[in-house]
C-alpha cells in the first residue's frame, strides 16, 4: 500500500533541496551513526534515507547494497508522517506491507523501525531506519537510542547545510579563511556581520510563504 503524501509535501520538497544532500558521497559522520543503530538495535540492516518525489535515496547504509528504491513502495513513505517512531513487527502480518515487494523479495523485510528526520522548519526529509529479516519487537532502550541518534543526524544535516551555504558566500566574496571577514571593494576587511548590516537593511519578519501556511509563529 502506498502511504499518502505529507501535509505541505511541496514545502517539504523545497527544504529538502536546500540541503543539496541528494546524490552525494558517502561521509563517516554519518555512516558512524548508521552503524551504531544497526549495533544497538541488533539488525542486519540500518539506513539514513531521504525521500524526494519519487524516490527514497540513502545517504548512509549498512547491510544493503542499493542505494535508492522507488518511494511507492518505502516502509519510510509512512514513517515520515509520524511524529514517534514507526514500528512494523512483522510486514507479513501488516495489510500495508503484506504484499510490499521489499517483504516478497529482496531484501525480505519483516521488521522495521524508523524515526523521522525532522528538521528546524518542521518538515520529515526521510528517516533512520533499521531493518531485520525476522519478526521482532522494539525494545524500549533501542526505542529511546533511535530517537537519540535520529536527533544526531538532524544537527548533521543542519551542520552540513550551514557549512554548504558559508562555501557558497566565499564564492561570492573574498573571505578570510580564517575569521571570515569580507573584503570590499577598497581593501578593507569587514566581520561578516557588519557588512552584511552595512550592504542592506537588517529586519526581523516573517516572509510571505511563512505568514500563509499553518504555523506562522517565528522561529
Amino acid at each position: 500500500m502506498r502511504a499518502p503524501l505529507p501535509p505541505m509535501e511541496q514545502e517539504r520538497l523545497r527544504t529538502l533541496r536546500l540541503y543539496r544532500i541528494l546524490d552525494t558521497g558517502a561521509e563517516e559522520t554519518f555512516d558512524k551513526l548508521t552503524r551504531l543503530a544497526a549495533a544497538i538495535c541488533d539488525t542486519p540492516i540500518s539506513l539514513i534515507s531521504l525521500l524526494d518525489d519519487r524516490r527514497q535515496w540513502f545517504k548512509s547504509r549498512v547491510g544493503l547494497g542499493a542505494s535508492e528504491t522507488p518511494r511507492d513502495v518505502a516502509f519510510c513513505a509512512h514513517a515520515i508522517l509520524q511524529d514517534d517512531v514507526f514500528v512494523v513487527e512483522d510486514a507479513t502480518a501488516d495489510e500495508r506491507f503484506a504484499g510490499n515487494p521489499l517483504v516478497t523479495g529482496n531484501p525480505g523485510i519483516r521488521f522495521y523501525a524508523g524515526a523521522p528526520l525532522r528538521v528546524p522548519a518542521g518538515q520529515s526529509l526521510g528517516t533512520l531506519c533499521v531493518i531485520d529479516r525476522v519478526p521482532r519487537q522494539l525494545a524500549p532502550g533501542q526505542r529511546q537510542a533511535l530517537e537519540v541518534l535520529r536527533e544526531a543526524v538532524v544537527a548533521l544535516l543542519e551542520l552540513r547545510r550551514a557549512t554548504e551555504d558559508l562555501h557558497a558566500v566565499e564564492r561570492l566574496l573574498p573571505m578570510c579563511a580564517w575569521c571570515r571577514s569580507i573584503r570590499s571593494g577598497n581593501d578593507v576587511w569587514t566581520p561578516i556581520y557588519e557588512y552584511v548590516s552595512g550592504t542592506m537593511p537588517v529586519t526581523h519578519g516573517i516572509c510571505p510563504t511563512c505568514a500563509a501556511g499553518v504555523d506562522a509563529e517565528p522561529r
